[in-house]
């Protein structure tokens, strides 16, 4: 059976509504949650951006149940690997071994900020395999020292670190990531169900490894106003990933997408509340392989009743997958 997981959205919500939500989502059933981790939001029209460490902190005080993960956080531009590690454990404790550490290359959109350049993407997947391999020495304990070809750490500590690490998840779009997530990761994160990303991470050490997707979806009784609210909200995301790592703010995206029409969202994320749309939907990630999908429901301010119907009719529905 898939595990269905809920996604804080930190574009689309502030920092006490995303803690509201989550709750609403462990009181539900959901089987897990994740969180974005952003400076700036897609679109204007989603209007959010708070800092998901501090959500997270607050999350985990909040809920007693529910698994949480940063769905992902980006540890080489605004954040040092070192740092990454410590708000990492930190977490695992607060949450008391709940928290999973998800790790990407990041997007210009969030990076820019702290004005390092935003380098080709080979490169951005060195400094990510190299952040990786510091963290995972400072969750083994002791002193580390580190002088790579991207990162230096000087004698760095982690003086408050769990017993059981969080496990690390890496983001995945291509063989090289692939690559990194099977031979560094604990487990797959994807937003495509693509089976042959599964298939690349098993070749390269990750056979036997969770893999979770993350899919949007847009609940509302009425379907025009869920196909309004998508393509307001969430028509950057039919852009595809090569694309979105690259703009460098919102404008980029709404230009990006200015041609995108309703019904081109509407045919990929299910919008409306036709519970069997969303099962469709969700199906492809489960024959490819994931063995947890997350989900989105677009619009800051439809969590609650996307939560009520969750628990009364998508999640009974999704069981049976």
């Amino acid at each position: 059976m898939v595990h269905i997981g809920y996604t804080m959205m930190t574009e689309q919500a502030g920092p006490r509504e995303l803690v509201d939500h989550v709750v609403g989502a462990e009181r539900a059933g959901f089987d897990f949650s994740v969180i974005s981790d952003h400076s700036f939001p897609w679109l204007d029209a989603q209007g959010h951006a708070p800092y998901a460490w501090s959500v997270l902190g607050a999350a985990a005080q909040a809920t007693s149940r529910i698994p949480l993960m940063t769905y992902v956080t980006c540890p080489t531009f605004r954040y040092h690997p070192a740092v990454v590690a410590q708000k990492a454990a930190t977490m695992q404790l607060l949450s008391e071994g709940r928290f999973r550490l998800g790790l990407g290359s990041g997007e210009n959109l969030n990076e820019h900020i702290v004005g390092a350049g935003w380098p080709a993407a080979h490169v951005r997947l060195e400094m990510l395999e190299e952040a990786v391999e510091i963290i995972r020495s400072l969750f083994a304990g002791g002193y580390v020292s580190h002088h790579g070809t991207h990162f230096d750490v000087e004698n760095a500590k982690l003086w408050d670190l769990p017993d059981d690490p969080p496990p690390l998840g890496i983001a995945v779009s291509g063989d090289r990531s692939c690559e990194i997530a099977g031979t560094h990761g604990d487990l797959l994160i994807a937003t495509e169900p693509k089976r042959e990303l599964l298939t690349a991470f098993d070749a390269h050490g990750g056979a036997g490894k969770p893999r979770v997707g993350q899919l949007p979806v847009c609940y509302d009784p009425d379907r025009d106003a869920a196909v309004e609210r998508a393509h307001r909200q969430f028509r950057w995301a039919l852009g595809g990933w090569k694309v979105n790592a690259e703009l460098p703010g919102p404008a980029g995206f709404a230009q990006a997408s200015q041609h995108t029409r309703p019904e081109d969202v509407a045919d990929a994320i299910p919008c409306g509340d036709d519970v069997d749309a969303f099962v469709d939907a969700v199906r492809p990630y489960v024959d490819a392989g994931f063995d947890e999908v997350a989900l989105v429901q677009v619009g800051g301010d439809q969590q609650k009743s996307f939560l009520a119907w969750s628990e009364a009719t998508l999640l009974p529905a999704l069981a049976q997958l």
